[in-house]
C-alpha cells in the first residue's frame, strides 16, 4: 500500500492504542489458566494474531467480540500431540513461546518470515544445548522438542527482555523453584516488571531478589481472571509527536503509574524540542524512528545505546538515515550510536520506503506531515496498530492511498 499524506496540522482527541506489549503477556497468561479468563482491550494486530494462534495450537481455545477475548485455557503439564505455531513476523510471540514448548516434551515446530527467523535466538539456543534439548532451525522454522527443568538460569543482561520473559511464563509450571540470574548491565527491566505484574493478575509470583536476579517457585498454577489492557506509550508516542510541531492532540487512557519503559518519551520530546540532547535508548529502543524523527524535525540529538536497533523488523537506525537524507537530514550511525544532524528540512525529493517495519512508516508519516510526502509499504503499520492512518484522519491529517506498491 501506498499513500500520500499533505502538510497538515494535527487536531483533536484520540485514545491511545491499547498496549501490544501487555496484550501478549495477559493473553498468554489467560491461555494457560484454568477456566475462562476475559480480556478487554485487545486489537486484532498481526502481532496479537499471532500469539492467539500459537495459543490455539497448544491447546486454548478463545471467541473474540467487541475487542474482548473470552479464553479457556490449555494444561501444558498434560501429554500434547505435537504441533505448529505459526509466530508470523512476530519477534515477542516466538521467544514468549520457545519455554512454553519446551514444558510439553513433545515435537513443536515454530514458524515465520525468514527475517523473524534471522533475528538473535542464541540464548535459547544455548540453553537447549546444554541441557540436551533439540533444537533445530532453518530458515523460516525452529523445531525443539525435550523438557525445560527447574533450576537457576544466567542470562546476559543486556539482550532482549523477551528471552527472560519466556522463561518467566514457563518457569512457574515446573515442580521446583528457579531462579534467573541477569549479568550487568541489565537493559530493557520495565519490560521484565510488565511480565511480573501480568504474572500476578493470574496467581503466579516471580519476585526480584536485588537488581539482577529474579525468584520463580516452583509448582505454580495459572489462576483464570478477568483483565484490562492498559493504553500503549509505545504506539501513543507517534501521536503525542505530533504536538512537537504545532499539533493539538489529546491523548486518552494512558495510565500515569504505567510500569512501561516508553513513558519516557513524554521527557525525550520535550527535551529535543528544547535543542540538541543526548538520550540513552538502550532501555526503550522502540522509541527510537520517532525519537530520530522529532530530532530531526527540531535541533538534531545524540542517541546511544542503539545497537539492538540492527536486529528489529529492520535495521532502524540506518534504514531511518537513509529515509531523513530524502528530508535532508545528515545522520551518522555507528555500532551503539547514532546522531540526527540539525537540518532545513525540505519535502522529500522521492518516495519514502517503509522497509515492512511499521514504526518506520509512523515516524515517517509524522515528518510527512510537516513536509508532505508519498510512504510505500505503509501496510506494514497492520503488525502493531491497523487503524494507524484512520486515526490520522480523525485529527485532520490529509492522508490518501495513491494506489499500489510497485
Amino acid at each position: 500500500m501506498k499513500v500520500n499524506i499533505k502538510p497538515s496540522l494535527a487536531r483533536g482527541k484520540v485514545a491511545a492504542p491499547p498496549s501490544k506489549s501487555m496484550a501478549h503477556r495477559l493473553l498468554i497468561c489467560a491461555g494457560l489458566s484454568s477456566g475462562e479468563s476475559i480480556i478487554h482491550g485487545i486489537s486484532l494486530s498481526e502481532d496479537i494474531l499471532a500469539t492467539l494462534d500459537c495459543l490455539s495450537a497448544l491447546g486454548a481455545e478463545f471467541t473474540y467480540e467487541n475487542e474482548t477475548v473470552f479464553m479457556h485455557g490449555t494444561d501444558l503439564t498434560k501429554p500434547l500431540s505435537p504441533a505448529v505455531l505459526p509466530c508470523r513476523e512476530c519477534g515477542s510471540t516466538l521467544r514468549f513461546f520457545i519455554p512454553l514448548c519446551l514444558l510439553t516434551n513433545t515435537h513443536m515446530t515454530l514458524t515465520g518470515s525468514e527475517k523473524l527467523l534471522s533475528r538473535p535466538l542464541t540464548v535459547y539456543e544455548t540453553l537447549c544445548r546444554d541441557r540436551g534439548i533439540r533444537y533445530d532451525k532453518e530458515q523460516s522454522s525452529l523445531a525443539v522438542c525435550g523438557k525445560l527443568s527447574s533450576g537457576e538460569y544466567e542470562l546476559p543482561g543486556d539482550v532482549s527482555s523477551q528471552f527472560v520473559s519466556g522463561l518467566l511464563f514457563a518457569l512457574p509450571l515446573l515442580d521446583s523453584d528457579s531462579k534467573i540470574r541477569l549479568i550487568p548491565p541489565v537493559e530493557s527491566r520495565p519490560y521484565i516488571d510488565m511480565t511480573v505484574q501480568a504474572l500476578s493478575e493470574f496467581g503466579i509470583s516471580a519476585v526480584w531478589e536485588g537488581g539482577e536476579t529474579l525468584l520463580i517457585r516452583g509448582n505454580q498454577h495459572y489462576a483464570a481472571a478477568e483483565a484490562f489492557v492498559e493504553g500503549d506509550y509505545s504506539n501513543a508516542a507517534f501521536f503525542e509527536a505530533l504536538n512537537t510541531i504545532g499539533g493539538d492532540v489529546e491523548l486518552t487512557g494512558l495510565r500515569s503509574d504505567s510500569l512501561q519503559g516508553d513513558r519516557v518519551y513524554i521527557r525525550h520530546f520535550r527535551s529535543l524540542s528544547e535543542g540538541y540532547t543526548s538520550i540513552d535508548i538502550s532501555d526503550c529502543p522502540d522509541l527510537g524512528p520517532i525519537l530520530f524523527a522529532v530530532a530531526a524535525m527540531h535541533k538534531g540529538g545524540e542517541f546511544t545505546g542503539t545497537r539492538r536497533l540492527k536486529i528489529k523488523e529492520s535495521d532502524r537506525g540506518a534504514v531511518m538515515a537513509a529515509e531523513l537524507s530524502k528530508f535532508g537530514v545528515n545522520t551518522e550511525v555507528y555500532e551503539d550510536r547514532i546522531i540526527v544532524h540539525p537540518a532545513k528540512l525540505h519535502s522529500p525529493k522521492s518516495e519514502l520506503d517503509g522497509h515492512n517495519d511499521h514504526r518506520i512508516v509512523m515516524a515517517l508519516a509524522t515528518m510527512a506531515t510537516k513536509t508532505g510526502g508519498t510512504i510505500t509499504g505503509a501496510q506494514a503499520v497492520r503488525k502493531s496498530l491497523p487503524d494507524y492512518f484512520e486515526r490520522l484522519k480523525t485529527l485532520g491529517i490529509e492522508v490518501s492511498e495513491v494506489g499500489m506498491d510497485k
